[in-house]
């Protein structure tokens, strides 16, 4: 196999194998534990040298089984692809870290560790996948992870909210797996590059009508208005280290998914269907901030924060602008690790002060002020506030509203960041500035460990704000190559597959 072959592959093999390797270690939890960072560790520097790769060739394109494509198993990494891969193992690596202190024995010898792993190659496969089909195959994959990760502590909670989750999340794989046979059945192709081009000469009706199908499968697992219910009523159940993890990644691959298909499949009547993102991005942002505003649990707070800002990745999308798509792809990126961060410090806080509940704690900046430093970080950037990756992730959204004139639209955002700073101040005001109802126990070494991932995160959130230059200059690279989508065509078919395709027809 050639260097790029290994380079993309590794990020699907490597946790598989740690995952079967994790499974016949039962009993060995020291060990266990051990491999499980080590292997995170692996999967960060596989991602950092396949995204230096796509820098330098622009794609990085393997045919699986030497079937040429459109026929063969297609692996692509774009810069969008690229860029999630590496967030997710920044991701990988620092709940790996934190998951030390933060998970119980009892649930490591439930195979945790395996199952954190089976879930990283489920959201590296669906980054990766140049084909439909093997994208519905790797939603299942990370499906199935994360249903058993959220209801492996067996409590009533946890397996009411993992009910709730796998139901919908079933309803949506079977939409897409029916959009999937429809859409086969009318263009003859799964592969992306394939299908771009012989969507192009179906009737655009047909493709508008398949494109709800693949919205709906999508916007669910995306948990965009008014599929999200599902999310803040599971979120909040499982170990906060299984929760950052979800937080971060999973419903970030809906959103992938929604990007991928409406800049490369679906812009045949962009009139419509972008406008109706439009406005489904708007709802999005405003149902989840005024959800996260209602609650008193840091917990749901910051899982209806998680919509939200899920609305304002959507809206860029829906802009379909070179400014709107860059900022969209940013937005991801600062909206990950500051949203992941928020949920490892809010376990954080539960433990220095025993209780989610923001009514039963307090205290926290005078007796934890590294703690206070580190969640003014990350909820000044969640909320938007400058030289933050947060204030220049909105900006360049509100600026290409303002740019295509969609003032009320990009009047709902501004309006949704003034409501994310009103709920960010509400936990700092009660959890914070005011007196602990009782009294906080003394620090202790353990929670010295589950501090390192909340430094590292936070690094990374104050370095793409205040050295900005180089992440924009990744995010606007990737948001104009998803603008031509024949540069992504080539790469997977070869050269002149376009100019074949229009002789054919």
């Amino acid at each position: 196999m050639s260097f790029d072959a290994w380079l993309i592959v590794l990020p699907l093999v490597l946790p598989l194998l740690s995952a079967a390797l994790l499974i016949c270690l039962p009993n060995r939890l020291t060990v266990q534990r051990a491999l499980s960072l080590v292997s995170s560790a692996f999967q960060l520097g596989i991602a950092a040298t396949l995204a230096w790769q796509v820098t330098l060739q622009d794609f990085v394109v393997v045919q699986i089984g030497g079937w040429a494509a459109p026929f063969g198993i297609t692996l692509v990494a774009d810069g969008l692809s690229a860029l999630m891969v590496l967030i997710s193992g920044v991701l990988a690596f620092a709940t790996a870290l934190y998951a030390l202190e933060d998970i119980k024995e009892r649930l490591e010898r439930r195979n945790y560790h395996a199952l954190f792993h089976v879930l990283l190659a489920g959201v590296n496969g669906a980054f990766l996948t140049g084909d439909l089909f093997n994208l519905y195959v790797w939603f299942e994959v990370l499906l199935i992870a994360s249903f058993v990760l959220l209801t492996l502590g067996g409590t009533k909670e946890q397996l009411k909210g993992g009910i709730s989750y796998v139901m919908i999340n079933l309803v949506a794989s079977i939409f897409f797996l029916s959009a999937i046979g429809l859409l086969y059945g009318a263009a003859g192709t799964l592969n992306m590059a394939d299908l771009s081009l012989r969507l192009a000469t179906l009737p655009a009706g047909l493709v508008t009508t398949l494109s709800m199908l693949f919205l709906v499968a999508f916007g669910i697992k995306a948990a965009i208005f008014p599929l999200f219910f599902w999310l803040p009523s599971s979120y909040h159940t499982p170990p906060m280290a299984i929760t950052a993890l979800f937080a971060g990644l999973l419903s970030k691959v809906g959103v992938y998914a929604l990007i991928r298909s409406f800049t490369l499949l679906f812009t045949q009547d962009v009139g419509y269907t972008h406008t109706l993102l439009l406005w489904l991005a708007g709802f999005t942002m405003l149902t989840g901030v005024l959800g996260a505003a209602a609650q008193t649990d840091v917990r749901k707070l910051l899982s209806f924060h998680i919509v939200s800002q899920i609305g304002y990745i959507l809206l860029g999308l829906a802009l379909y602008t070179p400014l709107a798509l860059a900022g969209s792809v940013y937005y991801l990126l600062h909206n990950i690790l500051a949203k992941t961060n928020l949920f490892l410090l809010g376990g954080i806080m539960q433990r220095e002060a025993g209780s989610f509940e923001l009514k039963d704690i307090g205290g926290l900046y005078k007796e934890r002020p590294w703690l206070s430093g580190l969640f003014l970080v990350s909820a000044f950037s969640l909320a938007g506030f400058p030289p933050l990756s947060g204030f220049w992730a909105k900006l360049f959204i509100v600026g290409a509203g303002l740019e295509s004139g969609a003032y009320v639209l990009s009047s709902v955002a501004l309006v949704v960041s003034l409501i994310t700073i009103y709920s960010m101040t509400k936990i700092w005001r009660l959890a914070f500035w005011k007196p602990h109802p009782g009294k906080l126990p003394k620090p202790t070494y353990e929670l010295n460990l589950l501090y390192a991932p909340a430094f590292i995160l936070a690094g990374l959130t104050l370095v793409i704000g205040l050295w900005i230059a180089p992440f924009y200059k990744a995010a606007e690279v990737a948001g104009t190559s998803l603008l031509e989508p024949e540069r992504y065509i080539e790469a997977v078919l070869g050269e002149g597959a376009i100019a074949l395709n229009e002789g054919e027809r």
